[in-house]
């Protein structure tokens, strides 16, 4: 569901990251699957249940809030927008959501204005 999510956005697409699927827009990256960091953040959790996005600093703590146990700022790059997502616990809305933050917060203008809400 997140990849094709991601995909969904204009002109996004999948490549690698240090070897895990990033997704980006004009070679700015938005999300990426896989990556655990420090997965301490959620303690129970494998690497295939954590996304990474990157998130303006106001959608990352309005977000955190409103899906607490599930997004979390990242330790070491939480304060660049970088937040991660559990993803096994926010259906396809709630995901929608989180990616388009993330895609209008790396996207140009001229694709992220007809999104913007």
């Amino acid at each position: 569901m997140f990849r094709a999510i991601a995909l969904a956005m204009p002109e996004a697409y999948e490549d690698l990251h240090r070897k895990r699927p990033a997704f980006r827009v004009e070679k700015r990256i938005f999300a990426m699957l896989g990556v655990v960091g420090n997965a301490q953040l959620f303690d129970d959790l494998a690497r295939d249940d954590i996304a990474v996005v990157k998130l303006d600093r106001e959608d990352q703590l309005n977000l955190a809030a409103r899906f607490k146990d599930t997004l979390k700022p990242t330790e070491n790059y939480g304060h660049h927008g970088w937040t991660y997502v559990r993803l096994a616990e926010l259906d396809r809305p709630a995901l929608t959501l989180i990616l388009e933050r993330a895609f209008i917060h790396v996207a140009p203008r001229r694709l992220s204005a007809a999104m913007e809400r």
